[in-house]
């Protein structure tokens, strides 16, 4: 039968908006942020968009080429530095490991700061090359995109949409400010800690007092990190009168890379989407090499070592600990190991540059993963129900552990004390408690359990944001609010005052009325 022409509008009015594609600009963040982003912008091109990606000339992530996106290099250095964070994670294991003196930590604290600080600054710069770049500006306005995608971990994204006029999302765990939660949501302090606090959403009494403590000075820090180059260009930029942080606030939706079964419950606000675990996907087929180790693990299984990308080799000392333990163990184990072969390595034991994570995880001979918790490498191993022994060593990586041990699905080793006797235990102990694997997996189903895929809601939501040009009705103004209107302390004092004046006046006539009798009965006697 044809088709009436009733059924062909009808059926044209479903297909063309679901065909309907956008132009996305996206300003990342490097490094291993870009892992994540790369995601969005993968899968935003499967879909139809356009996507073009803001890269600095000295970018160490972000490929200048790619099927997926164009890119737009500014030709000035963005502040990305893969050798001072390698050579600065090794410096933090080693002063560690030699119980160095308080002062030695601190300079290296304050070594880091620096080093923030430049990179911000340098952000602040491309930001300036863009906007003073007249040629620039005028095609990236005439290319009329519809949304600006960031990380708000710098705020190049966030200065850049507000000067086009743009609808800003944001792919956050991040802002310069630290947690995204703590920027836009409310955020007790009694029951929500503060990353890198290392507190759970349990405190006593002494641990609220470091929560309070710990998050007033972390955002004194932070302010002075961020704070005297991103003030400067939204007072150059936008007015004197413009607060930086206002225009992040600003922002339509936060996606956010966490999700309630690796986060502690705490208030949400309505444009915050939760997409933990939207870089996991089910395993592919291992290469053959792998796939034959992997299946000569026999009934004992596999375990699988990998401390993230920054981490190019281990201490000799350390390393012979760790592959001393290794050789003990039934299990055979694939070690993402740089550097020199350690001195104890086992046979039962492959050291590898690279291994796919995610399939290695997804393999049902899996048993444990050893990993120094960086957000991707969690969020993995809780999608495929695969326990943790953790060995954290700088930044959130300790936070996010400690959210899979109080759940019971993982255990944390301290890497800067530990010697082969320590690590055997703790291998052992995850392999053999059958808690910990079923904890883990039990917080796979409750994180695969969703009637949507945490990818799709992103996407979903970066095209609503494009189809209705914002998301304004979801944003809540209370980010223009000073302090005390806030926090209502302008309504305390008032409705104290009124208090004060119906007692003031109640006592006064009290007292009038006491002094009246006083008078009467004087006059009688």
């Amino acid at each position: 039968m044809f088709l009436s022409l009733a059924s062909i509008i009808s059926l044209l009015a479903v297909i063309i908006p679901a065909t309907h594609c956008g132009k996305v600009l996206v300003f990342p963040h490097d490094g291993s942020h870009w892992v994540n982003m790369r995601v969005l912008v993968e899968e935003l091109h499967s879909r139809g968009h356009t996507v073009t990606v803001i890269r600095a000339a000295d970018s160490w992530y972000i490929s200048e080429t790619s099927p997926h996106y164009n890119t737009l290099t500014v030709d000035i250095a963005g502040g990305g530095d893969e050798d001072f964070f390698r050579l600065f994670v090794s410096e933090v294991i080693k002063i560690k490991q030699s119980k160095a003196s308080v002062w030695a930590r601190f300079a290296l604290d304050m070594e880091l700061k620096d080093k923030f600080f430049e990179l911000h600054k340098k952000i602040c710069e491309v930001v300036v090359y863009i906007f003073e770049n007249t040629a620039l500006m005028k095609s990236l306005q005439d290319a009329k995109y519809d949304v600006v995608l960031t990380d708000p971990a710098n705020g190049g994204g966030v200065m850049l949409a507000h000067y086009l006029g743009l609808p800003l999302v944001f792919n956050a765990r991040w802002t310069v400010h630290g947690e995204a939660h703590f920027a836009i949501a409310p955020s007790p302090l009694s029951y929500v800690p503060l990353p890198p606090s290392e507190l759970t959403d349990q405190m006593t009494f002494y641990e609220r007092i470091k929560n309070v403590v710990f998050y007033t000075m972390r955002m004194h820090l932070y302010k002075q990190v961020v704070g005297p180059h991103y003030s400067a260009l939204s007072r150059r930029y936008f007015g004197p009168d413009v607060d930086y942080f206002s225009l992040f606030q600003a922002a339509d939706i936060w996606l956010m890379r966490v999700d309630f079964v690796f986060e502690f419950p705490r208030p949400i606000m309505p444009n915050i989407i939760h997409m933990g675990g939207f870089q996991c996907k089910p395993a592919k087929p291992l290469p053959e090499h792998l796939e034959e180790f992997v299946q000569s693990s026999g009934e004992h299984g596999v375990i699988i070592m990998s401390l993230g990308t920054l981490i190019g080799e281990l201490p000799r000392d350390l390393a012979d600990e760790i592959a001393a333990a290794f050789a003990k163990l039934p299990q055979k184990v694939i070690w993402r190991h740089k550097g020199d072969k350690p001195a104890t390595l086992g046979n039962n034991t492959l050291l590898v540059d690279w291994m796919p994570q995610n399939d290695l995880l997804g393999h049902p001979k899996t048993k444990l993963f050893v990993a120094h918790g960086g957000t991707n490498g969690v969020q993995e191993a809780i999608y495929h129900g695969v326990p943790i022994l953790g060995l954290p060593l700088i930044f959130d990586q300790r936070d996010n552990l400690l959210r899979i041990e109080v759940r019971g699905a993982g255990k944390i080793i301290d890497i800067f004390s530990m010697n082969e006797d320590i690590f055997f235990q703790g291998v052992q102990e995850v392999l053999n408690e059958p808690s910990y694997r079923m904890n883990m997996q039990r917080l796979s189903r409750l994180h695969r359990d969703l009637p949507m895929k945490p990818l799709d809601t992103a996407i979903f939501w970066i095209e609503f944001v494009m189809r209705h040009k914002g998301a304004a009705h979801l944003r809540t103004e209370s980010y223009r609010l000073p302090r005390y209107s806030y926090h209502s302390v302008d309504v305390m004092l008032f409705l104290a005052g009124v208090v004060l004046i119906i007692l003031g006046t109640f006592a006064a006539l009290i007292r009038c009325l006491c002094s009246l009798c006083l008078r009467r009965k004087g006059k009688r006697d």
